[in-house]
């Protein structure tokens, strides 16, 4: 029989309302687990429980489901991204920061296994996982505890760099169509994993570097198998011009012109649409486009946000009907960020503290990330579904005084105040801990890799700059001072 996990008189929950389609608070209330999935929701219960915990001065919310992160690179990035940006590119560091900076095959294993503790100190049970795929990954993935949504990356060319102003592309049509084989083979590999929480995701990386056939080819995997699709749309400036140059068209319209929009889809980040106000193009079809079609997107504003830029606005997505779910696109992978960022965002673009309200980002970290990967079984707190939840510490001084607990995690809280997490009905993080991971090695390691990182940047810039002249250290370095002689 599988172990039941009761936690006793939790004094505040977030359940799920099935008939008003929405979350809500409960209090004074049990929450069963029995195995991998939650038995019973509501007072009193009186059957049979191997542990029990004390759910007073608790919240018990459900895990999180993130719906864009790199794991595999975006951690050795600290102290290199947060303020690097190309103004000849509209501000966007990517294909600068793609270009040079490239991480080594130890380095990713170690930047996963810190992007994977952060985000499950965080409260994140699911997790699109955007990587090239490498040795060890899934073994890394399933050890992790997470709820592992698989998409091995596979495109028909790399970006390339000659100048500052630029992207041009070295174009493999024969390797894009290889790694779509590729990932085809690991992703059945990953659905039969003895973990059981893993599942497979169809990701041509991105619509410029993907050619026709081979997003055709993509779309067809996805609808013969009912995965998901994921790819990058809409995501800069740059890549609204070129996707212009080429069709005639938006990437958004082109995108629908094709077929890859539709209910499986999900773009990361789709904020380049026609009515971006960077962008002064004719039409106002784009987000038409996404909620006719049941398109969803990941939002991931703090990237975003570093460059100046933001999506205008998640209120109007939302209400236009557009299914939005919230992913960590940067480090830290930490989605409570992300929904404070998303919120304040939003009612700076809109001019309006109305445009957005807490519910709604939780509802997208939660729920809008569950529909996009098509599952009805995870991001809520109901009888039936997977038991992936998240304690929160209400004595935390953070979440003092916890009036409305979800607003004190989310404004002001975060990460500190995550107490336990479980994912299929097993503790994976307890009293603050991760207790399937090594954080502080694996740390140790990236810190290596990424000094490694840095000292091969001149062999791949195209102007054979050194890491610190393309990103400068946020003060100047000066040596000793002499010593000051009396008089």
């Amino acid at each position: 029989m599988a172990p039941v996990t009761c936690i006793r008189n939790a004094e505040w929950i977030v359940a799920w309302d099935a008939h008003q389609r929405r979350h809500v608070y409960r209090r004074d209330v049990d929450v069963v687990l029995d195995g991998p999935r939650i038995s019973s929701v509501g007072p009193s219960y009186r059957g049979h429980a191997d542990t029990v915990v004390d759910g007073r001065r608790l919240l018990v919310m459900p895990g999180l489901v993130n719906l864009h992160a790199h794991p595999t690179t975006e951690p050795a990035n600290k102290g290199i991204r947060e303020e690097h940006g190309v103004p000849e590119m509209y501000m966007t560091g990517l294909y600068e920061r793609v270009a040079a900076f490239r991480l080594d095959e130890e380095g990713r294993q170690a930047a996963a296994e810190v992007a994977y503790s952060e985000l499950l100190s965080s409260g994140v049970t699911s997790l699109l996982d955007l990587s090239p795929p490498f040795p060890g990954w899934i073994d890394l993935l399933a050890r992790s505890g997470l709820r592992g949504f698989v998409a091995p990356g596979y495109a028909s060319a790399r970006w390339r760099l000659e100048n500052s102003y630029e992207v041009q592309f070295e174009w493999d049509e024969p390797g894009g169509r290889r790694g779509l084989e590729q990932a085809e083979r690991l992703i059945r590999d990953v659905e039969a994993h003895p973990c059981a929480r893993l599942s497979g995701v169809v990701y041509p990386m991105q619509i410029d570097a993907c050619t026709e056939d081979l997003l055709r080819e993509s779309i067809a995997l996805s609808r013969r198998t009912g995965r998901p699709l994921v790819t990058h749309a809409a995501q800069s400036v740059p890549e609204f011009q070129l996707m212009v140059r080429r069709h005639g068209t938006t990437p958004i319209q082109w995108a629908q012109d094709i077929g890859l929009l539709g209910p499986r889809t999900i773009l990361g980040h789709a904020i380049f649409i026609d009515e971006h106000s960077w962008l002064n193009w004719w039409s106002h079809r784009d987000l038409d486009a996404l909620a006719d079609t049941r398109t969803s997107i990941a939002h991931c504003p703090t990237p975003f946000a570093r460059y100046g830029q933001v999506l205008e606005h998640l209120g109007r997505y939302l209400r236009r009907g557009v299914n939005v779910g919230l992913g960590t696109d940067v480090s830290p992978h930490n989605l409570l960020e992300e929904m404070r960022w998303a919120v304040v965002l939003a009612r700076i673009a809109a001019r309006d503290i109305t445009a957005v309200a807490t519910a709604d980002v939780f509802h997208a970290a939660t729920v809008g990330g569950a529909g996009a990967l098509g599952r009805d079984d995870i991001g809520r707190l109901a009888p039936g579904c997977k038991a992936d939840l998240v304690l929160v510490d209400l004595d935390d001084p953070s979440m003092v005084p916890a009036r409305d607990p979800l607003r004190s995690l989310i404004y002001t809280a975060a990460e500190r105040a995550v107490r336990d997490v479980y994912v299929d009905g097993m503790q994976v993080v307890a009293n603050r801990r991760v207790l399937t991971l090594d954080r502080p090695a694996a740390a140790a390691r990236l810190a290596e890799a990424q000094r490694r990182m840095l000292e091969a940047v001149p062999r791949h810039d195209y102007a054979g700059r050194s890491a610190e002249a393309i990103t400068p250290l946020s003060l100047p370095l000066v040596g000793p001072e002499p010593d000051s002689q009396p008089g």
